[in-house]
């Protein structure tokens, strides 16, 4: 995949732990144009790894159609992430970061006749790309509503931009004033409207549980989630058998199917590491997949003959995939 290299015009805070960045190509040429939910890959070399980061509009004037001469970036420090967050964060203005061309895992759907309201939802540094979708349907004169919560007023990032081009459209929620009752919007809502929502997995999961048991279509509920896989307590290292290659690897605890396969210099497909995209799907030939993605349907997972390996693992001792 081609990388662009982009310099770093502009820093700035947005909140106390999210930094906004203001990309420009080195060379001084446009870039490539993209559509809201966007993200860019960002190289991280420290970590020999990419970290994907939405693109953010705030500016109702922003020609979605022609190829823009910046990027923004919002990036939340994580204190206990594995580093691509605190890289970004010690970044300075002139240094030159190293990025895949924008990707849009998460975009909007297109525009249906006699549409209701589209609900936005956003926690924490999930305003990213809803707020690039808030002023594409803006744009597009569209009908939507965006719900943003954070857990204190100074947390809002981008919440000022937000209100001055937004107004009634943008209801915020903050834990020490009027705390997000999921529950009670559901109330307000009916399964024939679209929901986009990103943020904390939590707040997500709670989300899909609320539209499953409300009957909602799941190709009307989108989201997006900023985090990779880790282990969870219980966890067990598991043998992992490559049917094709007839190679075979241990899985400890604390790493991925993927991360196993790379370093022992195999090729696996994949490209989320959320269990988002399904482009690292596998079958599985023997064992017990334990799914812990948010790609695969609930009867794909019960079958037990798919797995996506950049996040789930095995609740059998030995697992087969068709590689």
């Amino acid at each position: 995949m081609q990388l662009l290299e982009l310099v770093i015009r502009d820093i700035r805070d947005a909140s106390p732990l999210i930094r906004e960045f203001v990309l420009e190509s080195t060379n001084g040429s446009a870039l490539p144009v993209f559509s809201a939910g966007a993200h860019i890959q960002v190289q991280i070399p420290e970590l020999n790894d990419h970290r994907c980061y939405s693109l953010i509009v705030t500016d109702p004037e922003h020609d979605w159609r022609a190829a823009p001469q910046q990027y923004r970036l919002g990036v939340r420090l994580e204190a206990e992430g594995n580093g691509g967050s605190k890289f970004m964060h010690q970044l300075k203005m002139g240094d030159v970061i190293q990025a895949t061309a924008p990707i849009n895992d998460f975009p909007l759907d297109a525009a249906q006749t006699d549409e209701k309201d589209i609900v936005l939802i956003a926690g924490g540094i999930g305003i990213t790309p809803i707020a690039s979708m808030a002023h594409a349907l803006a744009d597009q004169q569209r009908p939507f509503t965006l719900h943003y919560s954070a857990r204190t007023a100074d947390q809002l990032a981008f919440a000022d931009e937000l209100k001055t081009h937004l107004a009634h459209q943008l209801v915020c929620y903050t834990n020490d004033d009027t705390p997000f009752d999921l529950t009670a919007l559901f109330d307000t809502l009916s399964p024939d409207q679209h929901i986009y929502v990103c943020g904390p997995q939590g707040m997500i999961d709670a989300v899909i549980e609320l539209a499953k048991t409300r009957n909602w279509p799941r190709c009307n509920v989108h989201f997006e989630l900023f985090i990779t896989a880790a282990p969870l307590e219980g966890d067990q290292p598991f043998e992992l058998e490559l049917r094709q290659s007839g190679l075979t690897f241990t899985i400890p605890a604390d790493k991925t199917i993927v991360d196993v396969l790379e370093e022992a210099g195999e090729d696996p497909m994949y490209d989320c590491k959320r269990g988002e995209c399904g482009v690292c799907t596998v079958d599985v030939l023997e064992g017990i997949p334990d799914h812990r993605d948010y790609f695969l349907s609930d009867k794909e997972k019960d079958s037990g003959k798919v797995i996506q390996i950049c996040i789930s693992r095995a609740k059998s001792p030995k697992l087969v995939l068709d590689l």
